[in-house]
């Protein structure tokens, strides 16, 4: 049998909490991966929602040398100036091979770590990147769209997309299995297209 997989998510205090359940739910119970909640700091969290989360490990690198993939989820805080540069661990992950992915405001992370450069991406809507941080490396190739992008190793989207997202990202981390990935963007799209 294969070697799970260990994907970590990065949350900072105000995480959304409609950005990470599809992937990490269906990462786990679907594709067998393991989930690991990462943060700055190791006291408890608290999402848009009220909810609490604690985190298993903080974002060193020389202690998520075991990720194969990490995925920053958006948060209210993150166009803060007072948000975490977590660039060493982004880059850590991306230089072992590993896939980095960033959704709504966690795509900040990646910009502010120059991970778009060279780069199809999106984020929450056009300019919306600058609007907070000014220019950034790779903003010609910001991609207006209303889903995930994927690029070779990073997978980024707006936080109105998290089921692309989970896909996307899930494709990238286990193309092994894009069948079945493939039948769960069918289940999903079905939602909306009975949607009137």
């Amino acid at each position: 049998m294969d070697q799970k997989k260990t994907i970590g998510l990065v949350f900072i205090d105000q995480y959304a909490d409609w950005e990470f359940g599809l992937l990490a739910g269906s990462a786990v119970e679907w594709f067998g991966a393991r989930i690991i909640a990462l943060a700055p700091t190791s006291g408890p969290l608290k999402s848009i929602g009220g909810l609490h989360l604690v985190p298993d490990r903080g974002l060193d690198p020389q202690d998520n040398t075991d990720l194969d993939a990490v995925a920053v989820i958006g948060a209210n805080t993150w166009p803060s100036e007072d948000a975490p540069d977590i660039a060493p661990l982004l880059k850590s992950v991306l230089s072992g091979g590993g896939i980095v992915g960033g959704i709504c405001g966690g795509t900040l992370a990646l910009a502010r770590a120059g991970l778009f450069e060279g780069r199809k991406h999106t984020s929450n809507g056009a300019g919306w990147i600058q609007s907070v941080m000014g220019e950034y490396a790779g903003s010609s190739l910001y991609q207006d769209v209303p889903y995930a992008v994927r690029d070779a190793h990073i997978v980024s989207a707006a936080g109105s997309a998290p089921g692309t997202f989970a896909t996307e990202f899930l494709e990238a981390v286990l193309p092994e299995q894009a069948g079945q990935i493939a039948e769960m963007r069918s289940f999903i799209a079905r939602e909306y297209q009975a949607a009137g």
